[in-house]
């Protein structure tokens, strides 16, 4: 749409592998921006790596994890259960520690095959993603075999933009023009829903994507809602304290951080 030229800003957009993650570019200098999670970009802070949130995209957090036996994940101590090998899954790992479930985690790259072939108990998901390649595989979720973090304690944020702090430092104005675009990009996503298809699916085409148009339809209408506060029900694109309090407080809780990060170790001068 020329979001990024009309700000003066020349972007190259590049996707992970799954051998290669977004942490993993930011960690070596591959790239200036990238986006994270809350919780991922508090490990990069951790290991010694200062990050700055330049936009936050996410309000909600969308984990879910869904069970094959149609019972409540809660109950099924010892279970199988399927997590991204490169990431996503420290609340997960956080709240199975809070509740002596003592899951046996096995890693997955990117899709719901383990969880299809029944190699595992139960998996983890986001509800705008193998959530929905689930329910387009023919199985049936409902409130008994699903477990939305979200709403038990665990709504910490997700997606946000981050660049190093010693980049911002240097950057600020392009920094502050990248998030500005992005976000008109977004905006402009909510507004024109299928115009915004049109282009993922041209995409999807160009680079033979196993999607479909539903899905992909599907997806945007989860994101643009998690995307709404809860409280005052607007898209508000910012950090929330308190989410990145329980965040940081679970993560040392449960020695996935050394030390406690901060909502102003996160936010721009």
């Amino acid at each position: 749409m020329g979001f990024y030229r009309e700000a003066g800003i020349e972007v190259d957009i590049v996707h992970p592998s799954a051998t290669l993650s977004a942490m993993n570019r930011i960690r070596r200098n591959e790239s200036q921006a990238t986006t994270l999670q809350v919780c991922q970009a508090m490990e990069i802070i951790d290991s010694g790596i200062p990050l700055v949130n330049i936009l936050q995209t996410s309000m909600n957090n969308a984990m879910v994890i869904v069970s094959r036996r149609n019972a409540d994940p809660l109950t099924q101590k010892g279970a199988r259960v399927g997590i991204w090998s490169v990431g996503f899954g420290q609340l997960a790992i956080c709240m199975s520690q809070k509740d002596k479930l003592n899951y046996e985690w096995v890693r997955f790259a990117t899709n719901v095959n383990l969880f299809i072939k029944g190699a595992i108990d139960a998996t983890l998901a986001m509800s705008y993603n193998e959530y929905y390649q689930l329910l387009q595989a023919g199985y049936e979720l409902n409130d008994n075999n699903v477990y939305r973090f979200c709403d038990h304690g665990y709504n910490v944020q997700e997606d946000g933009v981050y660049v190093t702090r010693e980049y911002y430092s240097k950057h600020k104005a392009q920094a502050k023009a990248f998030a500005d675009a992005s976000r008109r990009g977004w905006e402009w996503a909510a507004e024109h829903p299928e115009e915004t298809l049109d282009i993922v699916m041209k995409y999807v085409q160009q680079n033979h994507i196993a999607t479909n148009r539903t899905m992909q339809k599907l997806m945007l209408q989860e994101i643009l809602r998690l995307q709404l506060d809860r409280e005052s029900g607007k898209r508000e694109f910012r950090l929330r304290e308190d989410m990145v309090k329980l965040a940081s407080d679970l993560m040392v809780e449960y020695n996935m951080l050394g030390n406690e990060v901060s909502y102003e170790q996160l936010i721009q001068d």
